[in-house]
């Protein structure tokens, strides 16, 4: 499930460069000099990418961090100068040079980590920990929305946290309200079922799972109790900008295995068809179609349907 794309309004525009020049400003990249170091932020930016990276090729390095060659040129001759760095040609490709930190230049890019890490955590120690939370959140939201293309972190499945069971409940109204356009019912709807899980579940029974990538939640799901030998899937959710990771399927796995291993024989869920992500994760999943019928709900007309597999005792 996508939302339209289209050219952003000049308030969009000027809210971005506003954030752009407070943040820049506020962690010192604006100063000719980064860190209260002797280098710049793009001479800082080399000496990162060589610590990290080890010996590279120049040519690999001025494409990785968008460096003009001449600029980048001068820029190695100075570290070469001052004994930060080495060069030295290819023994299979003369054309090709190779540059690397020496002793002195891997002891300044640690000296900058030194001092990032202590800038960063002076910058977040006025905060309380649930707004450094809230704020890495943000900052990884941001990451994901500008750079879809950028490796994707490791996908946890885990039991819901303080503070979880509100976000579902939460991010549940956003989500549908923005994309469907469901008014507060379902909000409710939703609050009333997590409300009722946690008002007094059996965890051999019942499970919530929070699917988490990169420290951020971005889908849920739950498993309750339908009768002694089914179970019953709700509250499946993806974030929008996890849409594509295989988050959904991995939760509808997780929910599938431990009510196999809670002994019930099927598992059924109930959704409408204007959810199609859903439905084709359901599909894949082994559910079955058994019932649909037309409904007015969350101030739209809806087609409900609910689903059923079968399970295997493990």
């Amino acid at each position: 499930m996508t939302t339209a794309t289209g050219t952003p309004d000049s308030g969009q525009i000027a809210a971005v460069r506003a954030f752009n020049r407070r943040y820049t400003r506020l962690i010192g990249v604006l100063e000719e000099h980064l860190l209260d170091s002797d280098f710049t932020l793009t001479e800082a930016r080399v000496l990162f990418e060589l610590a990290r990276g080890g010996p590279m090729a120049v040519r690999a390095l001025r494409t990785e961090l968008g460096l003009d060659p001449g600029y980048l040129s001068r820029m190695l001759a100075r570290f070469d100068s001052a004994g930060l760095v080495e060069r030295q040609r290819s023994d299979a490709d003369g054309r090709c040079l190779h540059v690397e930190l020496t002793p002195a230049g891997r002891a300044a890019a640690a000296d900058l980590d030194h001092r990032s890490t202590r800038g960063i955590a002076d910058l977040l120690a006025g905060h309380t920990a649930a707004d450094r939370t809230r704020i890495v959140a943000a900052m990884h939201t941001v990451e994901r929305l500008l750079d879809p293309t950028a490796p994707d972190r490791e996908l946890r499945i885990r039991a819901p946290e303080p503070g979880d069971h509100g976000w579902v409940v939460q991010r549940n109204a956003a989500i549908y309200a923005a994309e469907y356009g469901w008014n507060v019912e379902y909000e409710a709807l939703v609050a009333g079922i997590v409300a009722g899980y946690l008002a007094g579940h059996d965890p051999d029974a019942e499970r919530a799972w929070i699917a988490e990538s990169g420290g951020v939640a971005v889908g849920a799901v739950f498993c309750v109790r339908e009768d002694a030998e089914t179970a019953r899937l709700r509250l499946l959710l993806v974030e929008p900008t996890a849409r594509g990771l295989g988050v959904g399927t991995a939760l509808v796995e997780q929910c599938l295995g431990f009510a196999a291993a809670a002994g019930y024989r099927e598992i059924v869920l109930w959704t409408n068809d204007v959810l199609a992500a859903a439905r084709r994760i359901y599909v894949r999943a082994g559910f079955e179609l058994v019932e649909s019928h037309p409904h007015s709900s969350f101030g739209v007309d809806l087609v409900g349907q609910t689903w059923r597999r079968e399970l295997r005792a493990q």
